[in-house]
This record gives structure tokens, sequence and C-alpha cells, in this order.
């Protein structure tokens, strides 16, 4: 889809990104080096929940393209996934855990109030000379970690950041609400990035937030499981990330047909169909790897992004459009040029 046959409400956005949109080039860019991820090893079909909530499996999975879902072990908690994860993305890149400067995991559903998970992930690594905080921007987490990152790199503030997206969300998952049951997983994906030798790497990274609109999915002190209003999450969801994706594809000089992979939070395959058909995307550019693993939060681009590596998806020279929105709420996308093999 050329930005000619865009919307007249979308075309302006994409308008607004190339006059407003376009900043000077930082010094240096900064590129994935390392990818990984870990699933836990239990599945839990549909069959496990409908029965609880009342429905069958066809009526999961016609509102939320979700067949099945991971489940972390009682003795498994958030810290561990994103340990195992890390690990992978470590030795995928190269990369000594006493070399790493930065480790930053994006959750909302860490281990305890306190300590954040990224120190205990750390020193659980070895990476004692490395600073440690969570990001919590829920789904969105990721995308905010890997706009932090490559800031950091940009300027020379730092050389190898480890950024982990982990959750183990069937603790604050209630399996008996019609509305959430049925939705979450459990699982951990994680990145190394540092400078690209090429130039090529994360370019423009577009986010935005919206707390008048947190009451839309909630867990609290009193109620810790996520409570949601679908309805009013699917519609915010789908006119934000149409909006997010053709601000950032316009800030880096783009149009749509120039991507070749469009990585979005995983959330609902009804949202990605939507915003797919608003977009006029082409539905195999478009990654679905819902209906095993539900929702993930801010693990599920990761968890994409190595998945769709191992299915051949990614190859160095690719425009990759990664896009999330999440509880807060918060929303964003972002243009980066793969370099990894």
């Amino acid at each position: 889809m050329s930005n000619a046959t865009l919307s007249p409400e979308l075309l302006q956005v994409a308008r607004d990104a190339a006059r407003n949109g376009r900043r000077p080039a930082p010094p240096r860019t900064a590129t994935i080096l390392g990818l990984g991820h870990y699933l836990p090893s239990e599945v839990v079909p549909n069959a496990d929940i409908a029965e609880r909530i009342g429905v069958d499996d066809h009526w999961i999975i016609k509102r939320t393209g979700i067949k099945a879902r991971r489940r972390a072990a009682a003795n498994e908690g958030t810290t561990d996934l994103a340990v195992k994860a890390a690990r992978r993305a470590l030795q995928d890149s190269g990369t000594k855990p006493g070399d790493l400067d930065y480790v930053i995991v994006a959750t909302m559903s860490a281990d305890e109030i306190t300590p954040n998970c990224a120190p205990l992930v750390a020193h659980a690594l070895g990476a004692d000379r490395a600073a440690a905080f969570d990001i919590g921007a829920a789904c969105t987490g990721f995308l905010a970690g890997l706009s932090q990152s490559a800031a950091l790199i940009e300027v020379g503030r730092a050389e190898r950041i480890l950024l982990v997206g982990a959750e183990k969300l069937t603790r604050i998952t209630d399996f008996d609400d019609k509305k959430t049951g049925m939705l979450f997983g459990d699982g951990a994906g994680a990145v190394v990035l540092g400078p690209s030798e090429s130039g090529a790497g994360i370019g423009p990274i577009d986010l935005l937030a919206d707390g008048g609109l947190g009451d839309t999915i909630l867990a609290t002190h009193e109620d810790p499981y996520i409570r949601m209003d679908g309805i009013s999450t699917f519609k915010i969801a789908v006119k934000n990330l149409s909006e997010s994706t053709v601000y950032a594809v316009a800030a880096a000089g783009l149009e749509l047909g120039d991507i070749d992979l469009f990585v979005y939070h995983q959330a609902n395959s009804r949202i990605l169909k939507a915003v797919g058909e608003r977009l006029e995307l082409d539905a195999s550019k478009v990654a679905d790897y819902i209906a095993q693993l539900g929702n993930t939060s801010a693990a599920s681009i990761p968890l994409t992004l190595s998945l769709s590596r191992e299915d051949g998806r990614l190859r160095p020279g690719q425009k990759i459009l990664v896009g999330a929105i999440g509880a807060g709420f918060t929303w964003g996308a972002g243009v980066m040029e793969w370099t990894l093999r």
C-alpha cells in the first residue's frame, strides 16, 4: 500500500510525520546483535479454560485467534523465564555477561513488588558490571525498552545492552473471567543490542501514552488479576496501532509497501486483522503467532521476532515494523533494518 491510498485521517498522520518526525541522524546506529526466546513446556489448550467460562473452543478461537498458551511451572518465575531467554540471546550474539553495560527487563509480572527482575537477571547471568532496571509499560514495555536502549547506544553511553521481555501472566489471570481468562500466556524473549558496523539498524520509534484511558485495563493491589473492557480495548488498539504504524514508517522516509514484515504485539488476531485491513497490508507480511502463545504482553514482540527468524522470515536488509499497545494506555511503533543472520 502506498501513502496515496491512505484514508484522509491517516494521510494527515503521514504528512505530520514527514514534517515533524524526521530527526537528525544520531552519531551512530544501534542494532540487534543477538536474539533468543524461552517458552515453558506446559501447553494449556482452550478446552481447559473453555469449560470454566461456559464456552467452547470455537468461541475462543473466533474471538481471539488463540488455540493454546504456555504456562510456567509453579516453581518457575518471571525472572527464571527472562534468564533462560537472555542466555540464548547472549550466546547468539557472542557476548559475555561481563561485557554488558545494561540489563533491562520489560515486564508487568515481576516476581516481587521489589526487587525488580532486572537486577536478579543480571546477577544470575554474572553481569556484574551492568546497570539493571525494569520497564513497566505493559504490552508496550519491550518497544519502550528498545527505544531507550537504542538511544543509549546511539550517543555512546553503552556498547552492549541486554533487553528482555518476560511475563508470567498466568499468575495474574483469573481463569474464571469470561473476558480475560483465555487471553494470556507465559514466555520470554531477549535481544542483545550494540552499535551497527554498517549503519543499518534501529530507526525512528514513535511512543505515546494516554492515562485518561487507564481504567480500560486494570490490575490493582486489591484485585491483582487483569480486568479488561474488551470492546473499548479493541477500538483503541486498532486506531492507535494504525496511526503509529503510518507515523513511524513516514518518519523513516518509507511507505507501507516498503516494509517486509510487520511485527505487532500479539494481543489478539482480530486486532491484527483489523489493523491490516485498515492499512491494506499484505496478510503474509503480518506476523501472527498468537494461536499457540496467547497474549504474552511485553514478551510478545521479542518472541515473535525470534520465532520469525526461526521460520526464515527475517533476513538482513529487510525493513521491519514493530508496534505495540498496552495498558496505561501506552502505544507506539518503530522501524528497523534487520542486520542479524
